[in-house]
């Protein structure tokens, strides 16, 4: 395949006026060096965080300007002359922190992260060293797996990254954003007991398509933790939560968590400060624990237990063209998510 000597890419120029700052541009085709990997990127996927970095209120400092996009699916075109993981032709995903390769993230392999401090995915084609790139699932297509590198990687890192889920175990869910879907259908596959939360009749029925066992409306139930504790054996309460709310829910997963069980902080949906302390976690007999994304080593783990399940991403039925990534933006913010770039 031929390389172009330029590209089409999107830039956050500036994030201080909503996403004007966000700007569609060319550019000369990154170079490869010795440990780099050229791919041309098929498809890419947006994540709340994306909205963050481009309107300014992402959680750190940003490099700008800085091309946005953590989650991309692309074919290897070009290696440079050390590589030894990949050739030409390969399906390849994207590592959110690049140099978070294994154990836990620290403060100097959080700011490698792509469409923050390094350039990301949407463009054409992207430079990357060979270690921020992992293998794509052979069972799901260019925008299936585009879904995986931030979201995805984040559910799994919630149920495996400290206390591992055992088959058997309860998992609590909340609405039908990415990282809870793919929680639901990891601890699904792992043959954990699921409670999801929701808002409508309609998500309802999504959340038991992908096999969640019992679906709690908190727009009905005002006190929906106590709710889910109720459905557990005996009354204990759940192994784990997956808890993407922040302010308005926390005090609902303390309700709902066993003592000993573990509620993973990973959301702010609902704002920043939570109403409960985090000393009621002492009160709750549980951990709770800041999950950021996740090590390279646990998305090569993800990968194949995507490939041994066959689960697949849920993912919008809109697919938006490179050109119109300002639209996918939009379209994301009213409240649809997983949006696809094709090529």
């Amino acid at each position: 395949m031929s390389v172009p000597s330029s590209i089409k890419q999107w830039v956050v120029a500036d994030n201080k006026n909503e996403l004007n700052g966000l700007q569609l541009q060319d550019a000369l085709t990154p170079s490869v060096g010795d440990n780099d990997v050229l791919i041309k990127i098929h498809a890419a996927s947006l994540n709340y965080r994306d909205q963050a970095i481009a309107k300014g209120f992402y959680s750190t400092p940003i490099t700008l300007p800085v091309v946005p996009g953590s989650d991309a699916a692309g074919e290897v075109i070009e290696v440079g002359p050390r590589v030894t993981q990949w050739k030409k032709g390969d399906r390849v995903l994207t590592i959110l922190n690049q140099d978070h390769q294994y154990g836990e993230l620290t403060a100097a392999n959080r700011v490698t992260g792509l469409g923050a401090h390094i350039d990301g995915t949407l463009r054409q084609y992207g430079v990357f060293n060979e270690n921020g790139l992992v293998k794509a699932p052979d069972n799901l297509d260019w925008v299936e797996a585009s879904t995986l590198s931030c979201a995805a990687v984040t559910a799994w890192n919630a149920l495996y990254g400290l206390r591992p889920l055992r088959s058997g175990e309860w998992v609590l869910v909340q609405g039908t954003g990415g990282v809870s879907l793919f929680a639901l259908q990891f601890a699904k596959a792992a043959g954990a007991k699921v409670i999801a939360t929701t808002s409508s009749a309609e998500k309802v029925e999504l959340l038991k398509n992908l096999g969640a066992d019992h679906v709690i409306n908190y727009k009905e139930d005002h006190d929906w933790g106590k709710t889910a504790k109720s459905l557990t054996p005996n009354g204990d309460g759940v192994d784990h939560v997956v808890e993407i709310g922040g302010a308005e829910t926390l005090g609902h997963s303390l309700n709902a968590v066993k003592y000993g069980g573990v509620v993973s902080l990973i959301g702010f949906l609902t704002g920043f400060r939570p109403k409960e302390s985090a000393l009621e976690a002492l009160f709750r007999g549980c951990i709770l624990r800041g999950v950021m994304i996740g090590s390279r080593a646990q998305f090569e783990d993800m990968v194949r237990a995507i490939e041994a399940n066959d689960i697949r991403p849920v993912v919008d039925r809109v697919v938006f063209s490179l050109e119109s990534v300002r639209e996918a933006y939009e379209y994301q913010v009213c409240g649809r998510c997983s949006v696809g770039l094709d090529e």
